[in-house]
């Protein structure tokens, strides 16, 4: 019989072998605080008295008029000018799921969090309920956008309106929409149940439109969404991430039924290696396995055992490891942002390990046994490594630590505030600041950009978007991994 061997083991073993062992004492509360003073850099729309982000002003006032609807607020997705709804979507939902299961960690930061999700919520909801039969899916085009360097304050381009329709469907956008609607009604469930059941009932709707008129919106809509937020991985994975978050939100036993008839079809039992703004398969696996280990809905073993084959891609010395790290230890999927990946991944760790921790369960990797202690061990590694613990001994955080990125590409923290520049500043007449050698003059807080290449290596340079633009659904996964930290700060790798 083979020997079963500790993950802690063999990971600390693969960490000697890079040369990165020590272990850093950061304050997770202040990177948890910071990480979501971020999204109100982000925000669109009339601005409210409580901003804290005063270098912002107020625009995008009239989107959606030219359609007639009010489509004013919501996020900008990264360091331009655009609405994107399927990453914001996503951005939503993740900033519930961190809230919903990190919640009680985030001690003074709570309210602020929940203002984030409301802050994406209230203008999906707006998306959502504005037209019959439609979705609205996106404000300006970005092919347009992408030509100027202008603050949204003086935002002279386009803003176009696109929606998906029952002729034009978008079933993975508005899955994902039905997703975000439905984590958020969870969480303002207590705190404001009225606008947690309008939340919930439209999420319903949504989620019908999204599998009564099946489509990708990649296909309905073309090059105003590829190649920026192509639907590469189709629209099967939303359905069921969708489904899954309905089942949670309103324990409505149908949607019990639609992910036991649909899920083979859908994907329950393909392996996938990703999760992201793009494919939810993983995340999907995670979510529906708490069903299992705590509940124990034996439809949704096979959630869990997939989920097990995730975790097992992930650790190093194991059976099943097929992920790759950089020579520092930070996990590495893509050249293009890839600490969106490392968000991601980390939020996964963490809560998978809750729902192991709550059965007492652990996950055999072939002759390797993975505890949730371990998982929690992984997720710290990479904590760590973003905000500083790292060959480069850089916070890839802005604002955080003594030495982070200055140079972030980023249309608003790039170009001079209103208050400092009343002026407007043209559409071309803003190149200028991003080409410029001089550190943004508005520090984009709490930002994680997309950080190193695979070599650990990093270029602070603002016109290299693929390492230093940052963008919300990096960060939305981060606030519920820096949560846990905050309340478990004595935690070690």
């Amino acid at each position: 019989m083979v020997p079963k061997h500790s993950y802690s083991l063999l990971f600390c073993i693969f960490l000697l072998l890079n040369h990165h062992c020590a272990t850093a004492t950061f304050n997770y509360a202040d990177a948890l605080e910071k990480s979501i003073l971020f999204f109100e850099a982000q925000r669109s729309g009339q601005l409210p008295a409580t901003q804290r982000v005063t270098w912002r002003g107020n625009s995008g006032l009239s989107d959606g008029s030219s359609n007639q609807v009010d489509l004013v607020g919501g996020y900008y997705d990264a360091g331009d000018n655009v609405k994107f709804g399927l990453p914001m979507a996503f951005t939503t939902t993740m900033l519930a799921w961190s809230v919903i299961e990190f919640g009680n960690m985030m001690s003074g930061q709570l309210d602020n969090a929940r203002a984030a999700v409301r802050w994406g919520s209230d203008y999906l909801l707006k998306a959502a309920t504005a037209t019959p039969d439609s979705l609205y899916v996106q404000v300006a085009d970005p092919n347009q956008d992408h030509k100027c360097w202008e603050r949204p304050e003086d935002m002279d381009t386009p803003r176009n309106v696109y929606r998906v329709t029952t002729q034009n469907p978008g079933s993975d956008v508005a899955a994902e929409t039905a997703a975000a609607l439905a984590a958020a009604s969870i969480v303002f469930k207590d705190s404001d149940s009225a606008y947690s059941a309008k939340l919930l009932q439209a999420a319903t709707k949504v989620f019908d439109f999204a599998d009564r008129y099946r489509g990708s919106y990649s296909d309905s809509l073309n090059s105003v969404v590829c190649p920026f937020y192509c639907s590469y991985s189709g629209y099967h994975d939303e359905l069921l991430w969708g489904a899954s978050w309905l089942h949670r939100a309103s324990e409505d036993t149908s949607y019990m039924s639609y992910i036991q008839s649909n899920g083979h079809t859908l994907g329950a039992e393909d392996d996938d290696y990703s999760f992201s703004w793009d494919d939810k398969r993983v995340g999907t696996k995670v979510l529906l396995s708490k069903g299992f280990l705590q509940n124990r809905i034996d439809a949704f073993e096979v959630y869990k055992v997939h989920s097990d084959n995730y975790i097992c891609s992930l650790v190093p010395g194991s059976n099943g490891f097929q992920s790759q790290y950089t020579p520092g230890g930070l996990l590495f999927k893509g050249s293009d942002s890839n600490l969106q990946y490392v968000t991601c991944t980390t939020f996964l760790l963490l809560t998978y390990a809750k729902y192991l921790t709550a059965n007492g369960g652990s996950i055999s990797c072939g002759s390797t046994t993975v505890s949730s202690k371990d998982l929690i061990s992984l997720a710290k590694k990479q904590v760590d490594y973003i905000l500083g613990q790292n060959p480069a001994g850089t916070s890839y955080m802005v604002g955080f630590g003594n030495r982070y990125p200055l140079h972030v590409h980023h249309r608003g923290s790039s170009l001079p505030a209103l208050r400092d520049h009343p002026g407007r500043i043209s559409c071309n007449d803003g190149f200028q600041y991003l080409y410029s050698g001089s550190p943004n003059p508005n520090s984009l807080v709490g930002a994680i950009v997309g950080g190193p290449d695979s070599g650990d290596g990093f270029s602070d340079d603002r016109n290299n978007y693929r390492q230093t633009e940052p963008a919300t659904y990096i960060n939305a996964p981060f606030v519920g991994a820096l949560a846990f930290f905050a309340g478990n700060p004595n935690v070690r790798h």
